[in-house]
Formats: structure tokens, sequence, C-alpha cells
């Protein structure tokens, strides 16, 4: 499960749909991501953006189609009996997802809660764990942290944490669900901050996201989501700065509205 799909995709999603209390939440979703790919889904509240990331994570299993990351493919037709415990394992550990709540391990300390996937999870020893953790903490200007408890952070400094911890798993592919949208714009920085230098890492990334200035930025493809469908996509000057679908327009033109 680590390589590649044969054509550089990392992720490759085909006719995904999905049901959530008969209500349809996603409808035929085609999508791929390239290796070192920053993917930005926008579109409004409902549209089916936060489904489409849990599907690939596999937080949700889908009721139709493929979700194929890293040469890895699971077709999901109609009812499925549950994903063998040791193939959804497998699958999380080259997927990591960054959350809009921090979820980070209330008793444990900012080390504590970085190492604890690595150790149990990846197998690696403690002192190999804990040592991986203090660089990306330095790497990111936390080191300091490191002996402190989630709810001596900052919002920012939590959520800076949450990717430390997905990143620290070696992921393939990095999912992120409005990561800053509980945080005030001096923290939404941080974050955000933080998460362009993992684009310029090259680092594959789908992003689901409101701020549409940092979507310009940070993004190689934006696809816009609406009623459960991908309707439009391309580039960052396609989506944002001269957009031509009609809802794209309107949807963009309405956030800036509101900036």
């Amino acid at each position: 499960m680590d390589a590649e799909t044969p054509d550089g995709a990392v992720v490759r999603l085909r006719g995904l749909q999905k049901s959530l209390g008969g209500v349809p939440v996603l409808r035929d979703i085609d999508l791929e991501v390239g290796a070192g790919e920053v993917v930005s889904l926008i579109g409004p509240s409902g549209s089916g953006k936060t489904t489409l990331l849990r599907c690939i994570d596999l937080l949700e299993l889908p009721d139709q189609g493929t979700v194929e990351v890293a040469g890895s493919a699971m077709r999901f037709e109609g009812r499925r009996r549950r994903i063998p415990y040791a193939r959804l394992r497998a699958h999380r550990r080259i997927v990591g997802m960054v959350f809009q709540q921090f979820n980070l391990f209330p008793h444990m300390t900012v080390l504590g809660n970085l190492t604890e996937g690595p150790r149990r999870v990846l197998g690696l020893p403690a002192a190999g764990a804990e040592a991986e953790a203090m660089a990306m903490l330095e790497r990111v200007g936390l080191s300091e942290k490191a002996k402190a408890y989630p709810r001596a952070l900052s919002g920012g400094q939590q959520q800076r944490v949450a990717i430390v911890r997905a990143m620290l798993m070696h992921p393939r592919v990095m999912l992120f669900d409005e990561v800053t949208a509980s945080l005030d714009p001096r923290l939404s920085r941080e974050v955000l901050d933080m998460m362009r230098a993992l684009a310029r890492d090259g680092m594959s990334m789908i992003i689901v996201t409101h701020e549409m200035a940092f979507a310009r930025g940070i993004s190689d493809r934006i696809m816009y989501m609406e009623a459960g469908r991908i309707i439009a996509g391309g580039t960052p000057g396609e989506m944002i700065t001269d957009p031509r679908h009609p809802s794209v327009r309107e949807f963009v033109g309405q956030a800036d509205e509101t900036m």
C-alpha cells in the first residue's frame, strides 16, 4: 500500500455514492489527486465536502464506488460487510486527517499525544517516537510545549499539534476539514502557515476550506461541490479569480462579501 497508482495519482475516487438516513449526500464523485498535489474543496454548507473526506479515510463507508489510495483500491457495492481491521488500520496509516475539533487526548501531554500513534500503530520504540516528535515540534516552533497539556495551549497551538500528530504517522495524503473554522484570525494564520509549509514540502493534500484567499494561494486545483456533486473544477485562477460557472461565481462573490 505504499505505491502510487500507476498514473501517478495518490488518491483516485470513482463513482462514489453515499446516503445518510436515506438522503443522498454524495452522488457519483470522481476525483484524482496526484503526488504532491494540493486540491481544495469549496462549496456551500451541506454540499458533501466533509462526508467526502470521511469516505476517503473510511470513517464513513461509501454505498457505491471505488476508493483507491496509494495503489490499494476498495470497491463498494451496496451493503458491505465490515472492513477487516487489519486492512482498515493499514489504510489509515497512509491517510492522515485533521478535523475542525482538535481531538487531542486531554489527559496526555503534547508529547504523549504525538507518540501514542507511532508507538502503538507503527511499532516505534518510545525513544525513537519521542525523538521524531521533538524534531517536529522544534520545526513548528512548539518544542517548549512538549510537556504541556492541551488545556494550556491556545486553539492555534492545539491545531498545529493535531497536524503534527497526523504527520508523524507518515501518511501519503493529508485531509483537512475546515481546520481554522473555530479559530480567530491570528490563530488561523498560524495553522494556515503550517499547511503552506506542508504544501511546499510536497505533501499531497485535500482541503475543505471556506478561506477563499487561502485556497487560491495554496491549491493546484480547486473543486466546487454542490448538492453532493463536483460540478466544476480548475486552477485557482479559473475558480476564484475569474470563475465562469455561474454557481461558482455566485459562491465566490458571497464569500468575498463576508471577508
